[in-house]
């Protein structure tokens, strides 16, 4: 039988710069699935509030005109490369159609890196906050090279080295460019009632309310929502880590549980063809305002 801190000792036993991909596989698939889920969702729903990717999102529609089809499709595709690898074919037909579809618009670097920033910083604060434990040095480690991979492939430029590097980063971006955006917000409403729907009409004001308890006074700000008041907060944050004392003392997950097998996931019922996911924005028109769009190709197409 596996004891609950074993896979913290298998961790703790390899090298995170070799195995980078192994490590951060344990972790979100079988330490940490749902809380992992949760912080990618609100690692993703942070770049809103950078008026350049809040305005550019809606422009597009996706995230405002067909919410659970963006949600499935980006959850899936970055999917792929956790169960498969960067090097096996379904992570790289996975990282061409990310790919194919930033290639199309105007996406500065700097946006680019930043949002990459929220994928290891975010989850590594809400298991601060409501993880059943935090994650060690070794995870932090991995996630940072993890992500450093995936950027290379993505073309990213000036990559941070270290976890803490992508911290820096972030906090100094988001310091610098949050702010008020008028699309931006409309692409935060739709964020907000996506995340209602999953659940029965009659718990959805709930669930809108406990997502907005648990936004930081900067994301608040940025979308100039009123600041809940302390028992919202305190409900909130209070049920989450009363989740996570319990799930400490449960067994360990003997399966790994990938992101296609989220409740969450609707929009594939027959299921799905890798190369099929995401968008195909044609430039000048709805879905693409951009008619400069890039031509080159990027590392992974």
């Amino acid at each position: 039988m596996v004891k609950r801190y074993d896979r913290l000792k298998e961790i703790r036993g390899m090298d995170p710069e070799r195995d980078f991909h192994e490590i951060y596989r344990i972790t979100v698939t079988r330490e940490f699935p749902w809380d992992v889920t949760r912080a990618l969702e609100l690692a993703l729903y942070r770049t809103y509030a950078v008026p350049s990717i809040g305005r550019l999102l809606d422009e597009t529609a996706e995230l405002t005109g067909r919410s659970q089809k963006r949600y499935d499709d980006t959850a899936l595709l970055l999917d792929a490369v956790v169960e498969h690898g960067f090097d096996a074919e379904e992570g790289r037909t996975a990282i061409r159609r990310i790919n194919q579809m930033h290639r199309s618009y105007d996406i500065s670097n700097d946006d680019m890196r930043y949002v990459l920033c929220t994928f290891v910083v975010t989850p590594k604060r809400w298991l601060d906050d409501f993880g059943w434990r935090r994650l060690c040095c070794h995870e932090l480690r991995a996630f940072a090279a993890y992500y450093r991979a995936l950027g290379t492939r993505m073309g990213i430029k000036d990559l941070p080295e270290s976890y803490e590097d992508f911290e820096r980063t972030l906090d100094a971006y988001e310091d610098e460019h949050f702010g008020w955006d008028e699309g931006a917000r409309r692409v935060s409403d739709a964020t907000l009632e996506l995340m209602a729907s999953w659940y029965p009409a009659p718990l959805a004001p709930l669930v809108r309310g406990a997502s907005i308890a648990l936004l930081d006074d900067a994301l608040l700000g940025a979308f100039r929502y009123r600041r809940p008041g302390p028992v919202a907060r305190g409900v909130t944050r209070g049920a989450l880590r009363l989740r996570a004392r319990a799930v400490r003392l449960m067994p360990p997950r003997r399966k790994p549980h990938y992101a296609r097998q989220n409740p969450e996931i609707k929009g594939y019922p027959g299921g799905y063809e890798l190369p099929e996911l995401g968008t195909w924005p044609t430039p000048g028109v709805r879905g693409c305002p951009v008619p400069g769009h890039r031509s080159s190709r990027t590392p992974g197409d």
